[in-house]
């Protein structure tokens, strides 16, 4: 009897694996299906590095929501990471256990706030005190990367978290026996230690930042034209297909799921480059 519950339930987890990955698969084949013949269409030249996109008369160069994206996300990552692993050296080493479970819940919170919820949060405070700052419109790529800072804490302080407590107790007591001060024994011995957790939550963030779409949509302007200055509008990618897909036809619309297979190219590059990087970390080791 024990034997048939556990093929059955090796069964139903080799059915639950199966599912995902043809998931992945059809989203896959579906993106590249509709997306690769409309940059033939247009031109792989012409589209990802054209400047002008104006569907109207059969421009869609998407250069402008490129370097859009790689800007707000590399603002959001510039912003977020050093206190998202701030936050996780606190919680997993100095945090009192009577503030930890309220800490805890607060983030645990973060990460269930919708979208369109930070989206208002950024239109009617972020953007009004960038305006009386700095001047301007407000909405502008500083809002959007100050943001998506805020929506990727979440993301990385719970993995950091648990990485930075993976790492054995022993390395810890034996650098404070060789003399380390306690903040050295925590960033030069055990957050190396981490790497690979570190790494993989980092990675994590940056995939919730490029993928965002409505609180972005808010604060940035959504500008389709190259990137001015941090006080200026933007468009990103996932803002422009989402923007112009409920009335999109044709070859607009084959050109905005050409946009989705150009982002799914760069989740794709940001994870084989965590992949190499955690290769070649063990090959050190």
């Amino acid at each position: 009897m024990s034997d048939i519950k556990e093929k059955g339930m090796k069964f139903l987890f080799l059915i639950a694996a199966c599912t995902s990955v043809l998931a992945v698969f059809l989203i896959c084949l579906f993106l590249f299906a509709n997306g690769i013949p409309a940059i033939g269409k247009i031109g792989p030249l012409k589209f990802l590095f054209g400047t002008v996109w104006k569907p109207s008369n059969d421009k869609y160069g998407i250069l402008p929501m490129i370097v859009a994206s790689i800007y707000v996300t590399g603002g959001a990552i510039i912003i977020g990471v050093p206190i998202a692993l701030l936050t996780s050296v606190f919680m997993a080493r100095y945090c009192p256990k009577k503030i930890y479970r309220p800490l805890k819940s607060g983030i645990e919170l973060m990460a269930g706030v919708p979208s369109i919820v930070y989206g208002f949060f950024g239109l009617i405070l972020l953007v009004p005190l960038i305006r009386q700052i700095f001047g301007g419109t407000g909405t502008s790529m500083l809002a959007a990367s100050l943001l998506l800072g805020m929506m990727i804490l979440p993301t990385i302080i719970g993995p950091t978290e648990s990485a930075i407590r993976s790492v054995p107790e022993s390395y810890y007591e034996g650098s404070l026996a060789l003399g380390a001060t306690k903040e050295r024994s925590i960033f030069c011995i055990m957050l190396p230690a981490a790497k690979s957790g570190i790494l993989a939550a980092v990675v994590l963030g940056i995939g919730r930042a490029i993928g965002e779409t409505m609180a972005v949509i808010m604060v940035a302007g959504n500008q389709p034209r190259m990137p001015a200055g941090i006080l200026k509008g933007v468009r990103t990618m996932t803002a422009n297909i989402v923007t112009e897909m409920g009335y999109a036809t044709g070859l607009h619309r084959e050109a905005l799921i050409a946009t989705a297979v150009v982002l799914f190219v760069f989740i794709l590059i940001i994870n084989l480059s965590l992949s190499l990087l955690n290769r070649r970390a063990e090959n050190a080791n």
